[in-house]
């Protein structure tokens, strides 16, 4: 034998275990159970509408998904979970086997045995794609998991003969509004659970099948157990089934559920799960996370292999929403929550488009085609049937959770990647549909070109989307040849311009025509979506050259990503728990900064990209429970890993150009719906050498810093040659660079003022500005109709109403009124408790400033106080008669907001010595949802005074029930505007 042949043959059993590795074993669905993932380890298929699993806590930020691994007990397995979502909801038909007592209460973390919870240890549990498996300790039953696409399927171990049982909790989680449950025969169970939460009407039916007879069955209903009851209905049903089990006996439970009804439910169930066999069952769930998988193989990883667990893992986490909801018989409940049947195309639900239009969405353009084309027309469903383009729908809910229309982002970008499949006529309907509401902020957006601070809450952060997706809009509008859409929504892609401050370089909220202050880029505030003004300021994907231009140029551009990066990461304001994995003030746990890393190579710096992708993959993706620096958010998070170690991201989704970055493996391949193959291969890569030297796409020289969709789909190999130092004095031409400009139908930008606070008491000067250089502003006073041309600054000595405008070469910009209303003389204010930074409204004065705030807390028109009472002290300067004194409060529960147990008023003629002029006691509920505002008063008083002194009582911390209870979390007062007669 020669020596060949001998390397031959010991190499030969290398090359099959390459060959057929099972991308399955390399998946750990812990990673994100623990810090703030949100994930769960629970068995699903790609995209299914099962996703069964144990649940081990029921209220807090971090059980989300149900579930964390810092959790020590298991209060039962569940049959709907979210992946790494920030709002509470699911965990729908909930099952647990037990053992001796039968108890239908859940029990409490710090006392498991006070119910049917179970404790037990990570070194007995296991999960893996399409199973998961743990054993209970307090009973000694082992269970296994698995699931098909609309059917999960039980397997129970019982050690002990102790009145063996299974409890099915309908009751468990969320508000129950309705529920149903009837035993059809001593192994069959049927029902439904229509329950309140995140969704406002969700509904689950449900059918289970036990593989023994149960020997005798118990329903609470109402905390009542009656026995022999076949049929109950109400919202607080708890059952249980006991068995006749020797030790060791094993019993297997079925549940088919389904959004639609019982009948369908059972249909899923029989037609998916037909007998018994649940290794079969589990080696199909497998098998169909390996197909799917298996569209991305990679190879050559350089360091301990750690990287390969997290790519696919990431991979996984892609594939598992949005969710099927639609049952074999082709039904659904669409977005009115009646019933339909379906159209020749898959019905979906759950769509967390704020996240994931970002990445998830882009990547299933290249792996999941047709369920892309399935998406976009299950979103024009919705807009049929439920009045609009979905924003964040969950299970035919529309929750309206985060802002923008990212539906049309999702629908432009498979429309220019050749996603075409769908009624383009009634798409676009669909987009400006939504694009012309005048809801969230939308209405100001229209009218102003742009979300004034003091008129809509998150103006910044909404402002920026707005406009990206009305480019989305114009894009796919010049696409199917509608010219007139395309120029009206090309404008509006432009508004961002009118909130870009020249004086600071950052997208800066307005108030009253002119800029807030004082500005603090670091500070968290309700002018921003989970961020702040760092991590907004490059949200301009759309047109990132005209960002470039507004910021000075590319040397200034490149400047302010570094300087991002190379911040401080301590933030002011508003602590916001979804702002993580901070470098500098970049902050990868939180979308709005996804993109930032690769915005260098827009400016010519892509080693600048490099260096920074690179950090991000290694410091912000781990194994382990704590894998994730932030939410998973449906995908998002793990998408952005998918596409950034494969080496190119898309920075603009809705353009057909992927920014090519860095890969992390020596090689990948896209394993393409349309049979090609797109390989990418890193010649030289190792941990040093992850900088790039030079570019090949099919064997010749490529020298543009992106790829384009169509080069990805036709096959291929994209080869990178890889250094372990920059060349920084890398000659590009400018058709090399990624592109994102917008060239044509230039808008006018909004002149602004000097002076955002409506109020004074002084006489002021007030200067206006335009940024448009040699744009010329003309202005008003109080209605005159004639408009004088601006050349100095004019004093202000009056309570004034101001109009101006910039006009440019013919064009004009939208009119900006600034209203300024004089203090009245006579009072003074003195705050006994100091207000919050956060929630200044007009600061000392705006308690006696003669402006009413609004329904909405966040326009800045409250002053907020947090865990003290308001006291406060009016100066009328001289004794006058008093008739009457009033004050309003707001709530807003849900932010913690809470009007004053009581409030009590006082008078006084020295400032001393006070006399109580009356006590009112609050009248709302601490449970009353939405905006409440409530007035305050006492009058007909007849009393001598000069010092009125006002004390509003607060609650103190958040009351029993609420979710900032569990946090001893101090209420908030928010009041506004004092009036004495």
């Amino acid at each position: 034998m020669t020596f060949k042949n001998i390397i031959i043959i010991f190499l030969f059993p290398f090359i099959i275990f390459s060959a057929t590795e099972k991308k399955t074993s390399y998946v750990d669905p812990f990673i994100g159970t623990g810090a703030h993932g949100h994930t769960y380890p629970g068995p699903s298929l790609p995209f299914g509408m099962i996703q069964l699993g144990p649940d081990t806590g029921l209220e807090g930020w971090d059980l989300c998904s149900a579930y964390h691994y810092s959790d020590r007990s298991i209060i039962g397995f569940s049959h709907t979970h979210l992946s790494g979502t920030g709002c509470l909801d699911y965990g729908d038909i909930l099952f647990i086997p037990s053992n001796g007592k039968v108890k239908l209460m859940p029990g409490t973390k710090k006392d498991p045995d006070s119910g049917y919870r179970s404790r037990f240890s990570h070194k007995d549990e296991k999960a893996r794609p399409g199973f998961y498996s743990v054993l209970l300790k307090d009973f000694n039953i082992g269970v296994e998991l698995t699931v098909t696409k609309r059917a999960g399927f039980h397997k129970y171990k019982f050690t002990s003969s102790n009145n063996p049982h299974i409890v099915l909790d309908l009751k468990h989680r969320d508000k129950v509004l309705d529920s149903y449950l009837k035993i059809v025969s001593n192994n069959e169970i049927e029902g439904h659970r229509i329950s309140h939460s995140w969704a406002n009407e969700q509904h689950v039916y449900f059918v289970a099948k036990f593989s023994k007879p149960f020997k005798s069955a118990g329903i609470s209903l109402n905390k009542k157990i009656i026995k022999n009851l076949r049929v109950a209905k109400g919202n607080n049903l708890v059952s249980y089934f006991t068995f006749d089990l020797k030790k060791g006996d094993e019993i297997l439970v079925k549940v088919g559920i389904s959004p639609v009804d019982i009948n369908g439910a059972r249909k899923n169930l029989e037609k998916e799960i037909p007998d018994w066999d649940f290794e079969k069952i589990r080696d199909e769930a497998d098998k169909s996370w390996e197909r799917s998988l298996n569209k991305i193989h990679i190879s050559g990883v350089p360091g301990d292999g750690s990287k390969k667990t997290i790519f696919y893992t990431a991979l996984y986490h892609s594939l598992l929403n949005p969710n099927l909801y639609m049952d074999v018989d082709g039904r659904y409940r669409g977005r009115d929550l009646k019933v339909h049947n379906g159209d020749g195309f898959d019905y979906y639900t759950l769509f967390s488009l704020w996240d994931t239009y970002r990445a998830t969405h882009p990547l299933f353009t290249i792996i999941e085609r047709e369920r892309t084309l399935d998406f976009i027309n299950t979103f024009l469903k919705q807009y049929e049937q439920g009045g609009k383009l979905p924003v964040w729908e969950l299970s035919a809910n529309e929750t309206d959770t985060m802002i923008g229309y990212h539906s049309v982002s999702v629908i432009a970008d498979a429309y220019i990647k050749g996603i075409t499949g769908f009624d383009t006529k009634k798409a676009l309907k669909a987009m400006t549909f939504s694009a012309e509401s005048d809801k969230r902020g939308l209405k100001q957006y229209k009218e102003y070109g742009y979300i004034p601070g003091d008129k809509g809450s998150e103006s910044i952060s909404k402002t920026l989307e707005y406009a990206y997706d009305d480019w989305c809009i114009a894009l796919f509008a010049k696409a199917i040849s509608d010219e007139g859409i395309f120029k009206k929504y090309i404008k509006r892609a432009q508004y961002y311009k009118n909130i870009f401050d020249p004086s600071s370089g950052f997208f800066r909220p307005k108030l009253n025509g002119g800029w807030i202050d004082p500005f603090n880029p670091k500070e968290v505030n309700f002018h921003f979506t989970e961020a702040n003004a760092w991590q907004y300021n490059f949200a301009v994907v759309h047109d990132i050259r005209g960002h470039i231009e507004l910021l000075g140029g590319e040397k200034k551009y490149i400047k302010m990503v570094d300087d991002l990066f190379s911040e401080d990461s301590e933030m002011a304001g508003r602590k916001q728990s979804d702002i993580t994995g901070l470098i500098g003030q970049y902050a990868h746990g939180n979308e709005p900064s996804h993109h930032i890393a690769y915005l260098y190579s827009f400016a010519g710096a892509p080693w600048k990209t490099r260096e920074k992708v690179k950090a991000i993959v290694e410091g912000m993706y781990k194994t382990g429970p704590a894998g994730l620096c932030g939410n998973e958010d449906c995908g998002q998070m793990s998408s952005w890993y998918v596409f950034s170690t494969l080496g190119f991201y898309p920075v603009v989704p809705g353009s057909d150009m992927y920014v090519l970055g860095t890969p992390s493996f020596k090689e990948a391949c896209l394993n393409l719906e349309n049979g090609n193959k797109f390989k990418i291969r890193a010649e030289g890569l190792s941990d040093a050498n992850y900088y790039v030297r030079k570019v090949m796409l099919n064997g010749k020289s490529y020298k543009k810093l992106y790829i384009q969709h169509k080069d990805i789909m036709a096959g291929g190999t994209l080869t990178f040659y890889m250094s372990s130092t920059p060349n920084k004095n890398l000659l590009l031409d400018r058709a090399d660079l990624p592109f994102s400009a917008i060239k044509d139908n230039q808008i006018i930008m909004n002149p602004y003022s000097n002076r955002s606070k409506k109020s004074f008491d002084r006489d002021f000067s007030l200067e206006l500005k335009s940024p448009e250089e040699n744009g010329k502003i003309y202005y008003s006073i109080n209605g005159e109709d004639k408009f004088l041309l601006y050349e100095n600054p004019f004093k202000i000595s009056k309570s004034s109403e101001i109009k101006f405008y910039t006009e440019k070469e013919g064009k004009k910009s939208r009119v900006i009124t600034s209203v300024y209303s004089k203090l009245p003389r006579g009072k003074e204010i003195r705050l006994n408790t100091k207000y919050s930074k956060l929630y200044r409204a007009g600061g000392d004065n705006a308690l006696i400033d003669g402006l009413k705030g609004g329904n909405d807390f966040k326009t800045g028109g409250w002053q907020g106080y947090q865990g003290v009472n308001l006291d406060v002290v009016v100066d009328l300067k001289k004794v006058k008669e008093i008739d009457g004194i009033k004050i309003s409060f707001l709530q807003d529960i849900k932010s913690w907001i809470f009007i004053p147990e009581f409030v009590d008023f006082f008078i006084s003629e020295n400032g001393k010595d006070y006399k109580r002029a009356g006590r009112v006691k609050n009248t709302i509920s601490f449970k009353k949802q939405g905006s409440v505002i409530k007035e305050f008063k006492v009058d007909k008083l007849k009393a001598e005074g000069r010092y009125i002194r006002i004390v509003g009582k607060n609650i103190g911390k958040c009351p029993q029930g609420h979710e900032g209870y569990q946090y001893d979390g101090k209420a908030w007062i928010f009041a506004d505007e004092i009036t004495i007669k």
